[in-house]
This record gives structure tokens, C-alpha cells and sequence, in this order.
């Protein structure tokens, strides 16, 4: 049975506003990464897996998010704020990274991924989707770099279907096993940002050098 933490928790994230608030976090943290979409799309998860684990009878609240839509509003917002990044750095350049070199650390996040990503492959837009500031580096640069958008999207695309699938599967495990709580909560978000440390690690390792040849 939820304790007063869970029914806390499952508060928070009741009523079918959730979806709206994560499809519009999500939109929007491409261009303000400070926003902490997958915090949200965590949470909501989270409650969401602990409500449909309740035993029958238990009562969950009025709403509770579902996780499949929960899930396709999350990957359709990513690949949607992807391709408006794309769109007006195509036709202003840096503008609409301003946002981004008002934070030291952020821009730093930017030059560094930026100047790997610039020699990487499509994978590397996947596991930049993790990292800090990372999709505001990929769509921006690819926007202001003059690539094909056909080059692009796929890619962005996939990037926003793993980021998604991961979030929320991330909160369907701890709902189940912790469920509703705020150490529920808390796991999984410790788990997204360790997986964002680990991407950037990777992004920012330096190529290796082909060895010459005899």
C-alpha cells in the first residue's frame, strides 16, 4: 500500500495535465537544458508503474499517467524540439543558442561536445541525447552547420525513441520494485544522470589515432 510519501508523489504527477507538462518540458529544454524534463518523465513513470502494481481496490487517486502514452509523448516532444532547434539555427545561425553560453559550465558542455561531435558518426547523436547539454549541442550545430536534415533527423529520431524508452522504463522498474515513493523517485533519476555522465565521458574521450601503417 502507498504511504503518505507515495500518495505525495502520485500528487504531483495526477491528472492529465502530466502529459502536456512533459511533451512541453521536453520541447522546450532543447534550447533551456536547465529544465529538467527527465526528472519529470521519471517521476511520472514511476507513479504510473506504482499505480498499476497497487493491489485491487487500493485506491490510486483520481489519474494516473499511463505509461505507453507517456512514453510516445516523450519521444514525439524530443524529435519535435529537435527539429525546431534545427530550423532556427538553419536560419539564424547561433541565435537560438544564446541561452546556452549564458552558463559557464553549459558552454564549456557545448565547445567540448561540439568539437567531438563534429568528427563523430550518428551513433554519437544518440549518446549526446544523454549527455548534459548534449541535444542542445547536436540540433543547434547541425542546424548552424548546414547539414541535411535527412542526415539529421533519422538519427534524432532514434536518439529521442532510446532517451524515452530508457526514462520510462527507468520509472516502470523502480515503481515496481519501490513503488510510489520518493526513494522510488530518486533511484531512477540518480540512474538518468549517471547513464549522462557516462555519455559525456564517451563523447568527450579523444579519437584514437589510426596506428600507421608499415
Amino acid at each position: 500500500m502507498l504511504d503518505s510519501t507515495g500518495w505525495s508523489l502520485q500528487a504531483l504527477t495526477s491528472g492529465p495535465w502530466i502529459y502536456a507538462a512533459v511533451t512541453t518540458s521536453i520541447l522546450l529544454d532543447v534550447l533551456l537544458p536547465v529544465l529538467p524534463s527527465g526528472i519529470l518523465v521519471v517521476t511520472a513513470a514511476t507513479a504510473a508503474s506504482a499505480a498499476s502494481a497497487a493491489a485491487p481496490g487500493t485506491p490510486t487517486g483520481a489519474y494516473t499517467p499511463s505509461l505507453l502514452p507517456l512514453l510516445l509523448c516523450a519521444a514525439t516532444a524530443s524529435v519535435l524540439g529537435d527539429l525546431v532547434a534545427y530550423r532556427l539555427a538553419r536560419r539564424g545561425g547561433t541565435r537560438p543558442g544564446r541561452p546556452l553560453t549564458r552558463s559557464r559550465r553549459l558552454a564549456a558542455a557545448q565547445e567540448r561536445l561540439g568539437e567531438t561531435l563534429a568528427r563523430g558518426g550518428g551513433l554519437l547523436v544518440v549518446l549526446a541525447r544523454f549527455a548534459p547539454a548534449g541535444r542542445s549541442v547536436v540540433a543547434l550545430g547541425a542546424g548552424a552547420t548546414g547539414r541535411r536534415l535527412q542526415d539529421f533527423l533519422p538519427w534524432s529520431a532514434l536518439a529521442a525513441v532510446v532517451w524515452a524508452t530508457y526514462s520510462v522504463g527507468l520509472g516502470w522498474l523502480s515503481g515496481r520494485w519501490l513503488g510510489a515513493t520518493w526513494l522510488g523517485a530518486c533511484v531512477p533519476v540518480l540512474a538518468l544522470f549517471l547513464a549522462g555522465g557516462v555519455a559525456a565521458y564517451v563523447i568527450r574521450r579523444p579519437a584514437t589515432s589510426p596506428a600507421p601503417a608499415s
